[in-house]
């Protein structure tokens, strides 16, 4: 019996490293335990014969324009996978689908244009990513690495950039170096909240001094925190011609806003007022009629009374009172 760690434990990894080694290997490529290397050896071509437990894929200075997501999603175990300095272009999205465990990944100096959400959604262990040097690299999506929550080290320098969303890295809880240097970044009053972002970010950025402005031609060379300043200065405390015009529509329509309140409130007054004073009238009709109503009884009952005044008794003379006559003066 041997015990732990002993030489046969040893021996028998050995064993297997070999024999994966002897099950298959690509021409012109060296073969190691879980590693494939295939570095400069001019394939145009993704390799064939590729050991199926292979970890490590090293495709660097090769001329292969075209990763078949079919072969590669039989490497499952696949954590590093080295494609720099080859042709690969346009057709990356959906190509990484089944190789969901790859941590390292190296495209830099290729063809890349544009990179989508579908390129690296599916790498949700990725660490490690590296698409420099793609000098027709012009547009990353905003979300093109919303998946890629574990990513620790992104590198975009010298590329065709020339803005990038900040919440495409500020959304990526992990990231801890980010490369942007070399880019033909346009620094206009959009790209300020980037700027701004990266002088509060803990993320490292290597080679800072050449994170430059490449236009307009009043901030070009100038690196990003005087570049933060000149644009806090001109997008932030003035105002162009199209603010004025903004400025100018809304107070207008504050204005017919307001025009238009005040005459409803116009409107509603008068029929307040006409529906106010016609109650009135009638409330007053109501009471003349009521006055009329009881005044008729009223004036008939001092007409009587009047009458029975005047009128004699039963059984008394009419005697006629004498008149008074006036001595005539002697």
């Amino acid at each position: 019996m041997f015990p732990s760690g002993s030489p046969r434990s040893l021996s028998l990894v050995f064993l297997l490293g070999m024999a994966s080694q002897g099950i298959s290997c690509p021409s012109r490529c060296s073969c190691q335990y879980l590693e494939v290397n295939c570095t400069g050896q001019q394939l145009q071509e993704f390799p064939v014969d590729i050991p199926l437990d292979t970890r490590q894929l090293i495709l660097a200075a090769n001329n292969v324009s075209y990763l078949p997501p079919v072969e590669l999603s039989f490497l499952a175990d696949l954590v590093y996978l080295d494609c720099r300095k080859n042709f690969l272009g346009d057709d990356l999205d959906f190509t990484f689908i089944g190789v969901a465990r790859l941590v390292y990944l190296d495209l830099s100096f290729n063809n890349l244009s544009q990179v989508t959400f579908s390129t690296f959604s599916h790498l949700l262990s990725l660490v490690v990513l590296k698409i420099s040097d793609n000098p027709n690299l012009v547009a990353i999506e905003k979300d093109a690495f919303a998946n890629n929550t574990w990513l620790r080290h992104l590198d975009v320098s010298r590329t065709g950039l020339t803005f990038l969303d900040t919440s495409t890295v500020r959304d990526l809880p992990n990231l801890r170096l980010l490369g942007l240097s070399d880019n033909l970044w346009h620094c206009n009053c959009s790209f300020l909240d980037f700027i701004t972002w990266m002088m509060e970010s803990d993320v490292h950025f290597p080679d800072a001094d050449n994170i430059t402005c490449h236009t307009p031609a009043g901030l070009r060379a100038l690196r990003m925190p005087a570049a933060e300043a000149q644009l806090h200065f001109s997008c932030l405390t003035q105002l162009h011609k199209q603010d004025y015009v903004f400025l100018g529509l809304v107070g207008f329509c504050i204005f017919l806003a307001g025009t238009m309140a005040a005459w409803l409130a116009g409107v509603c007054v008068v029929i307040y007022e006409a529906h106010a004073s016609k109650g009135e009238e009638e409330e007053e009709e109501e009471e003349e009629e009521e006055e009329e109503d009881t005044r008729g009884p009223r004036l008939r009952a001092l007409l009587l009374r009047g009458r029975a005044r005047h009128r004699p008794r039963p059984g008394s003379l009419l005697i006629p009172a004498p008149s008074r006559r006036r001595s005539a003066p002697r």
